[in-house]
């Protein structure tokens, strides 16, 4: 059924790079025996899932969405696509995605569109892992998320959209961006499948130096607990001034159901963003230079405008910079992290407005015309995804109403470290008490 709907709806959609036909129905067939047979491996076993094309399949292509690496194929599977396996999810395919997991696209590649809205941004650079799971093409798909590109896609397709704390889910065979900054979770339809989902991808991996050595995660067990005198911080001017006017609208009514259920809304005060941005591309650019060293400046012609301006822009970064930013972004992080610590997790936007007009600069655009683009539909974005990934802490988003275009609102709420299971139970039980995860795109 899933390989007939990617059949019929992607061909418009082109949410996915490379679709695993023969071994998603073998996978499937041998988890229908495993299951019938009484070895039942959990809640994943037999469910179709679909991969952003950064991350290792053995056998098959990983693109990166780069045309110096589409004819890459790995050896062996990445550390979460082995353990999507081993819990017995079937692997539909490989997702599109922008050129390098950075924001432009390249030229010679297809661009996902919105299937709320086909004119309409559908995210960043998990673009297409937030369309194939909002149309129905896969149940739950893995994304990435450097400077909001989990929860952007999750944001502007109206689903869930799981950033876990950095090390959490092993990063060991996903193409990087930047090593540093990048984070491995889930985008699904629902808050309790992006738990299951978490439960089996997170976990420590020796393979990957970064990883965190912690117990093993029960995220799910979390989600049914109820917000009652749990204490959600907001700060109302970062939070709900100078966006979108509905989607301030929306989460205010969020708060308010929150409240309803017993949560205490208390006012918290963010640490200063000033410098969140430049921080944020003098370290992402600087380590995605590294990250490209094998082809860039080597085949530079290659490149779409966007990343190639990037990488030019990453190798004009000096040490005493990148030492700034770094010191920078330590001392936010013992800020935020401060601020996280005095509440059991903070809620605002997950992007201040709902996906806006896509044109060509927003696709595959140039560096200057690709931000000043971005900055007159959305200035205010990226405060909203990068300080979560400058400080390595968990969030997760999810639909909170629908703009009169027909494109969803989202909330966003951010925890402490390892606080995935605290977020997971504040959405659940604000989705619980709402419909808006019933509302699904026309296609």
């Amino acid at each position: 059924m899933m390989l007939d709907r990617i059949a019929k709806a992607d061909p418009r959609l082109k949410s996915y790079a490379t679709v695993m036909s023969d071994q998603a129905l073998a996978d499937a067939n041998a988890a229908l025996q495993e299951i019938q047979a009484g070895r039942y491996r959990g809640p994943l076993h037999g469910v179709p899932i679909a991969i952003k094309d950064l991350c290792y399949t053995q056998g098959v292509r990983t693109m990166g969405g780069t045309a110096v690496l589409k004819n890459f194929v790995p050896a062996f599977d990445s550390t979460v696509v082995a353990k999507l396996r081993t819990a017995g999810a079937v692997v539909l395919g490989k997702l599109n995605l922008s050129e390098g997991a950075a924001a432009g696209y390249n030229p010679s590649f297809d661009v996902p569109l919105n299937p709320w809205r086909a004119d309409r941004w559908p995210g960043m650079s998990s673009s297409g892992s937030g369309v194939a799971t909002a149309a129905g093409l896969c149940f739950g798909s893995i994304g990435t998320d450097t400077g909001g590109s989990i929860r952007m896609p999750a944001s502007a397709n109206g689903v869930v959209g799981l950033k876990p704390t950095y090390g959490r889910v092993s990063r060991f065979g996903v193409l990087p961006m930047a090593p540093s900054l990048d984070h491995v979770g889930p985008i699904t339809r629902r808050v309790a499948d992006a738990a299951i989902m978490f439960d089996v991808i997170a976990g420590f991996d020796p393979q990957d130096p970064t990883s965190l050595n912690e117990p093993r995660s029960n995220v799910l067990g979390q989600t049914g607990k109820g917000v009652r005198n749990l204490r959600i911080g907001v700060d109302r001017t970062y939070a709900l001034k100078g966006i979108d006017s509905g989607q301030a609208a929306a989460l205010e009514e969020a708060l308010k159901v929150l409240a309803g259920l017993g949560a205490r809304i208390v006012d918290v005060k963010i640490p200063d963003l000033t410098g969140v941005v430049g921080a944020w591309m003098t370290i992402c650019s600087s380590e995605m230079v590294a990250a490209h060293a094998a082809n860039y400046p080597s085949r530079a012609s290659e490149y779409g405008p966007y990343l190639l301006e990037f990488l030019e822009s990453g190798s004009r970064v000096t040490a005493q910079q990148l030492s700034a930013a770094r010191k920078w972004r330590a001392e936010f992080t013992a800020q935020f992290v401060a601020l996280l610590d005095s509440v059991d997790a903070m809620a605002g936007p997950a992007g201040g407005d709902p996906a806006w007009p896509i044109t060509h600069e927003l696709q595959v655009g140039p560096l200057p015309a690709y931000h000043a683009a971005w900055s007159a539909a959305a200035s205010r974005s990226a405060e909203f995804t990068m300080p979560m990934d400058l400080a390595c802490v968990p969030a997760i988003c999810l639909p909170c109403g629908f703009a009169a275009e027909g494109v969803p609102y989202s909330i966003q709420f951010t925890g402490r470290p390892l606080s995935e299971g605290m977020l997971c139970r504040i959405a659940c039980a604000y989705e619980r008490t709402t419909s808006w995860h019933d509302l699904h795109p026309n296609l």
